[in-house]
C-alpha cells in the first residue's frame, strides 16, 4: 500500500498496524516513494531471565577466591 504524506499523518496508527501485520506500507511525497514502514524484530540475546547463568562462576570458584593462600598472598602484597 502506498499513501501520501497527508494521509499518513491522519492514519498513522492504521498504517503501523498494517505494517506489523506484514503489509508493505510506503509513504510518498508528491507521488514519489520516500519511506517504508517496517516492524521492528525482537532483539535476540539476553532477554530471557537466567540467560547469564552459564557465565556465572561456580560456588567452588568463589570459595577458591577467598582461600587462606589467597588471603596470605594479598596480605603479602599489601605489606610490601
Amino acid at each position: 500500500m502506498q499513501v501520501n504524506m497527508l494521509e499518513a499523518k491522519s492514519q498513522l496508527s492504521k498504517l503501523v498496524k498494517a505494517a506489523i501485520a506484514g503489509e508493505d506500507v510506503v509513504i510518498a511525497s508528491h507521488g514519489k516513494a520516500q519511506v517504508k514502514l517496517v516492524p521492528l524484530t525482537a532483539e535476540s540475546g539476553l532477554r530471557q531471565p537466567g540467560s547469564l547463568r552459564a557465565t556465572l562462576p561456580t560456588p567452588d570458584a568463589c570459595d577458591a577466591a577467598f582461600s587462606d593462600s589467597v588471603d596470605a598472598e594479598v596480605s603479602a602484597l599489601m605489606n610490601s
